[in-house]
Formats: structure tokens, C-alpha cells, sequence
């Protein structure tokens, strides 16, 4: 196969051009907690002027890496959808990371290890770990490139509050591997993670920090961390 074979399968350049640029790439990653910014926050985060902002996010728009949600006079942009979040993680992987010259700069570094959100799903030590915890548990088992639910699964989810069904029914993939770039191991993304990250934060097992896609695990949380053990482990405690 030619390389102009290729590159007529799948022309990279006008995205990667797009994601290249220093400030637009400051405002997809502003952009990776999945909430939507205003205009004017994003000028500040990518440290430009309002009107270059704008001519960022116009350019953004039209190579279909972001969109626009109007309220009234206001403009707020997201991501254009769970791909785009997939592909700036899978550049976070191989992209040196910058220098920490800062305490500042290192305790941020370490809360976004610790445990951040991947576009919409728990990632970092803690997204690690709850998948662990639940393929250990025997609550998934790997399937592919993803994982699929087992019957002790299908029962937690219901426990937590997380709709099944509904999830299954979402136009995105069910439950894949994601590999974490901090990590350098799977977490748990795709329509499931994204469902459950979100209850266990309406749950209160984890909460925003002040630092932008960084989360912080509760003593609620780690207790219910905690207590996602196989079934048969958990009928054998005294406290099961």
C-alpha cells in the first residue's frame, strides 16, 4: 500500500494542524473535563486576547473538534464528542510531559495523577484502581479491547443507581479499555465509565477540586471503594 494510498484512507494533517497550535491545544485540554467554557475563559486558560480566542474557536468549530452551546447571549463550547477526547489522551500518552518548576505546578501534577476525569470518566491512580477492583471483584471480565458486565455487575449497577440499559443503548462504545497516560494502564471509558464516574460523584464518593479535571476521593468513597470485593469474599465478612 502507497503512502498516498494512506493518506487518502485517513488525511491527519487538517486535524493534527488544528490540535497543534499552542493555544487551540491549551483549549482542547481546558476543555477535556467534559463542562463547557466560555469564550472568555478560554482566552484566559490559553493565555490570548478575546478576538484571538475567537479566531482559535472559529477554527476549532469548523474542523468539527468542537461546538457551541448558546444560553440566551451567551456561547459555551465542548468538546465535539468522546473521539476527540480519545484522541488528545492517546497524544497525552506519547507527549513528553512539561517540567514542574513550581510547588504549585507539582501539587497539580499529583492531584491530576491521583485522580482526574478523562473527558467524562474516572481516571488517574483511582481510575485504575476502581477497575481493578471491579475485574478482581468478578463485577467485569475483559472482553476484547473492553470489558463486559458479569451477573455480580449487572447487581452493583443497580445497587449504585447506574441504568444499564440505558448506557447499552448510548451511541458510543459500551465499556473499552482506556489506557491511562499517567498510568501507563487501563481505566474504564466509554458509555459505563462515563455512567459511573458520574454516580459516584452524585453519590458523593468523589468531588471536584479546585484544580481544573482533578478529583478528590471522599471518606465516603473510600469506604465504598473498599467494600467492591468479589461476592463470595463479601458474604464471608462479618460486616458482609
Amino acid at each position: 500500500m502507497t503512502a498516498e494510498h494512506i493518506a487518502r484512507d485517513a488525511d491527519i494533517t487538517p486535524v493534527a494542524s488544528l490540535m497543534a497550535e499552542p493555544a487551540r491545544a491549551a483549549m482542547l485540554t481546558a476543555l477535556l473535563d467534559g463542562r463547557a467554557l466560555a469564550a472568555g475563559e478560554l482566552a484566559r486558560l490559553a493565555g490570548v486576547s478575546p478576538a484571538t480566542a475567537s479566531a482559535h474557536l472559529s477554527r476549532l468549530l469548523d474542523g468539527g473538534l468542537v461546538t457551541v452551546l448558546r444560553q440566551g447571549r451567551h456561547r459555551y463550547y465542548t468538546l465535539a464528542g468522546p473521539k476527540v477526547a480519545e484522541a488528545l489522551e492517546a497524544l497525552a500518552r506519547i507527549s513528553p510531559r512539561p517540567a514542574v518548576r513550581s510547588l504549585r505546578a507539582a501539587r497539580q501534577a499529583r492531584m491530576l495523577a491521583d485522580a482526574r476525569t478523562c473527558y467524562d470518566h474516572l481516571a488517574g491512580r483511582a481510575g485504575v484502581d476502581l477497575l481493578d477492583r471491579l475485574v478482581a471483584g468478578g463485577f467485569l471480565r475483559p472482553d476484547g479491547e473492553g470489558y463486559e458486565v458479569c451477573p455480580a455487575g449487572e447487581r452493583l449497577f443497580a445497587d449504585l443507581g447506574v441504568d444499564l440499559p440505558a448506557v447499552r443503548r448510548a451511541r458510543r462504545r459500551f465499556a473499552p479499555s482506556c489506557l491511562d497516560w499517567t498510568e501507563r494502564r487501563p481505566h474504564l471509558g466509554g458509555a459505563l465509565g462515563a455512567a459511573v464516574t458520574a454516580r459516584l460523584i452524585e453519590l458523593g464518593w468523589f468531588e471536584r477540586g479546585t484544580v481544573r479535571r482533578a478529583l478528590r476521593v471522599t471518606e465516603l468513597g473510600r469506604a465504598g471503594l473498599a467494600d467492591l470485593r468479589a461476592p463470595a469474599a463479601a458474604a464471608a465478612s462479618p460486616s458482609g
